[in-house]
């Protein structure tokens, strides 16, 4: 296991790989085959009671310093259902004036690419994400969706320990989340995008985050274009589901499903709501209730 003071000195940074493949089979059960190598590890599956994967992806380093990089190659066949979650928060340490031949630091990134193909749902679903003062972190994910596929995703985000009373300093934090779809006569057209970056001047400025440490994003981009009515009431739905806890909660229509977001001080109660969003979209669909993982902490159930 890493640590901040240990991991710095590292004469060479991790580059982890992970491919995952999810296929259907006879018995409507979805499995799945790939490999990772260190520091990614996939850990044993949980069939659940609609046919769908669980999976849960294990980083056993204990967190990225500069250097680092991840990569995550998932697909999606015909018909499979897949939900991927990971085992621990994502530990981001800082990188810079920690060495003397690169002071300015160094970004690690993380990358997850996802094909889906037709008829298929996937649930990305990982734990949060804690970005240690002075750290510069990048991470992308980029989905193509054919046509009748679903995807849903969640993202939380820490901008320094507050609790111990530090902040995000010199660090960085970039995102950039891609979703595509292959609409008639093969041409691709966006379904959504999302570009950010926080330093420490839009962390604090009242025109960026307003000093709110935790910041989230909660997608969902349906199979087929729902109903006017029924995304209005969903939505609707989904706002009294802010009752109880605390932040900036908002949420709204995208051309084929919703999107929700939350600024505040507890990642546990952004959690909380984006849960209750994603079973709401289970019972929109007529699906089976959300189980959620028994490897998340601070859960109250779905």
């Amino acid at each position: 296991m890493r640590s901040e003071t240990t991991v710095n000195n590292s004469k060479k940074p991790w580059v982890g790989r992970c491919t995952v493949e999810f296929c259907q089979d006879k018995q409507n059960k979805t499995k799945h085959q790939g490999g990772c190598n260190a520091p990614l590890k996939l850990m044993r599956t949980q069939v659940c009671g609609d046919g769908r994967c669980e999976l849960p992806i294990l980083h056993t380093a204990g967190g990225l310093v500069g250097g680092d990089e991840l990569e995550i190659k998932i697909n999606l066949k015909k018909g499979s259902k897949s939900l991927l979650s990971t085992v621990a928060a994502q530990k981001i340490y800082g990188s810079i004036r920690r060495s003397r031949i690169k002071p300015e630091g160094t970004w690690c990134q993380q990358k997850v690419m996802i094909t889906q193909e037709e008829n298929t749902d996937l649930e990305w679903l990982p734990q949060e994400t804690i970005i240690y003062k002075n750290a510069l972190y990048e991470q992308e994910v980029s989905v193509q969706l054919e046509p009748n596929s679903s995807f849903l995703s969640m993202d939380i985000v820490r901008l320094g320990r507050t609790a111990a009373n530090e902040r995000l300093n010199e660090g960085k934090w970039r995102s950039n989340l891609k979703i595509k779809r292959r609409g008639l006569g093969g041409i691709n057209y966006w379904e959504y995008i999302d570009r950010t970056e926080v330093s420490r001047e839009s962390l604090i400025s009242a025109h960026g985050l307003g000093g709110n440490p935790v910041v989230g994003c909660f997608v969902w981009v349906a199979a087929t274009m729902p109903e006017e009515e029924r995304i209005i009431n969903l939505l609707n739905e989904i706002r009294k589901d802010r009752d109880g806890l605390t932040g900036q909660m908002r949420c709204g229509q995208i051309r084929q499903g919703i999107v929700a977001r939350y600024i505040g001080e507890s990642n546990r109660d952004a959690r909380h709501w984006f849960t209750r969003i994603w079973q709401r979209t289970r019972d929109f669909r007529g699906m089976i209730a959300a189980e959620v993982p028994r490897y998340w902490p601070l859960q109250e159930e779905a």
